[in-house]
């Protein structure tokens, strides 16, 4: 069995994968280039907003501080034959904007696996199995927290409906609900009990890799209003459940295989290792954008599409407005670790399991079965995030590893301590992500500093999965962010 975590080698999983990314560009030779539109960073948001672009005929640069696209999109190789994919790769309803984006570029989906019964693990080991197609959905209706789910998640639902997703702190509600946790909700108006309470961190841990007493409550009433789309309402069951919610399909080859066929499309147009850190508009002429040690690009309008935390990092001249600037210093990135356990099989379908499993203690809380669409080999993939991946993260990779299948083996049998390969992935290790899948608001966040999320300043403009109005730390909010910028930057020019 081979345990390890992931090299350069194994980031691509495909041959035409491979092939796609070995056609763009590492860097560039000349000393600058010039174009209408900078774009900062080779995700789904960038890379969607420079596809915009494109296709209105105007020029755009791609500049990615990677050796890759994808940003929080990752396919990995394995050793023993086959991928699995590192970040975000499911998709579900009214996802409508990652999905035709998908089919433009010829990438199908299939159904996550959702055959048998899930499991859950409550309080001192009791371990239960129930229907995948209960109203709780993934949740577990166990009679010791099931009643405080319910009051919880149709509180949660009706007070959502109240808060507008493209200005959330402007909500009747918004300066009661933006002074307080979501920890704090959830143990006034529940009974608060330890393993419900123990249940939500679970949820928490895998949706924003925080916990509950880390998240506004606005925030994450927002979050749930934004699992939607202009027709449907979002709910907090579309976010957690498999049937009907967002981790209803996967894409074929791996979900990095949509910004590598975008990233194809654009051709020379992207740039690779070449990291921002200094954007220039204090003259009348272009605004110029540094990277890397030598380069400069040129631009009338520049995009910036990374994570908050990264584009306070970046030198702006002149400096950007306080109330931009502290906006980005309130929005670290969440914690979230992702173990797969690969296996000859997926043994635990025949046991009349989903692969599905919470639990109330970790290090895995949270699991699917992320198995090829064809079954041909089985993987376990289990979230570690939160408070869990702060502490597993400074553990030895033996003990952590170990913990983790037993995780496994509680939910799924003792077959699950033998895995052919283990692959772990630690997203706050990553230089130019700081952390997954999505930036966290505390209290206050949303109601001092929101109004600067999506605001231009100057000739910059903003996109990325976090201001996004609709799937906000999805897929679908980065591509709907990349849409929304580059029609703006397109008006203007």
């Amino acid at each position: 069995m081979a345990k390890k975590g992931i090299t350069r080698r194994g980031l691509l999983g495909g041959a035409a994968a491979t092939a796609a990314f070995a056609a763009l560009p590492r860097s560039t030779q000349a000393a600058g280039r010039s174009a209408d539109v900078i774009v900062i960073g080779a995700g789904l948001a960038g890379l969607t907003a420079a596809r915009e672009i494109a296709q209105a005929g105007r020029s755009v640069i791609v500049l990615e501080a990677r050796n890759r696209v994808g940003g929080r999109v990752l396919n990995h190789a394995l050793g023993s034959g086959g991928y699995t994919e590192l970040g975000g790769m499911f998709t579900g309803p009214t996802q409508d904007h990652i999905q035709a984006l998908a089919t433009e570029v010829g990438i199908g989906t299939f159904p996550t696996y959702n055959t048998g019964n899930n499991v859950f693990v409550g309080g001192g080991g009791r371990r239960e199995e129930f229907p995948n197609n209960t109203p709780f959905g993934t949740a577990p209706p166990d009679p010791v927290v099931a009643p405080d789910i319910a009051l919880a998640v149709t509180l949660l639902d009706q007070m959502s409906q109240s808060v507008p997703v493209d200005t959330p702190w402007t909500s009747a509600s918004a300066e009661q609900w933006d002074r307080q946790t979501l920890d704090t909700w959830l143990r006034s108006n529940t009974s608060g009990s330890d393993e419900f309470m123990a249940v939500t961190s679970a949820a928490t841990e895998a949706i924003f890799g925080s916990e509950p007493r880390e998240l506004s409550l606005l925030y994450t009433l927002f979050y749930i209003a934004a699992s939607g789309n202009e027709q449907n309402p979002g709910t907090f069951e579309r976010n957690f459940n498999t049937a009907g919610g967002a981790q209803e399909s996967r894409f074929v080859g791996g979900a990095q295989m949509v910004p590598l066929q975008v990233a194809a499309q654009l051709g020379a147009r992207v740039l690779l290792n070449q990291p921002v850190h200094r954007i220039d508009q204090s003259s009348t002429g272009p605004v110029t954008v540094y990277s890397g040690r030598h380069f400069r690009a040129f631009g009338q309008r520049v995009i910036v599409a990374i994570p908050p935390t990264l584009a306070g990092r970046i030198e702006y001249d002149p400096p950007l407005p306080p109330l931009r600037d502290q906006l980005m210093q309130h929005m670290p990135q969440g914690t979230l670790m992702k173990f797969e356990a690969i296996y000859d099989t997926p043994f635990w379908r025949a046991a009349g399991l989903t692969g599905q499993a919470v639990s109330e203690t970790g290090p895995i809380k949270v699991t699917f079965d992320t198995s090829p669409a064809d079954g041909s080999f089985g993987v376990l993939m289990g979230f570690i995030g939160g408070h869990e991946a702060r502490v597993w993260e400074n553990r030895q990779e033996g003990e952590r590893q170990a913990a983790a299948l037993q995780n496994l083996a509680t939910y799924f049998g003792n077959q699950a301590l033998s895995p052919r390969e283990i692959v772990e992935f630690n997203w706050s290790t990553e230089v130019w992500n700081r952390g997954c899948p999505v930036a966290v608001l505390a209290p206050g966040t949303l109601i001092d500093f929101g109004a600067a999320l999506r605001e231009p300043v100057g000739r910059i403009h903003w996109a990325g999965t976090e201001t996004s109005t609709y799937w906000n730390g999805y897929m679908d909010g980065a591509v709907r962010s990349g849409e929304r910028a580059a029609a703006e930057v397109l008006a203007l020019l």
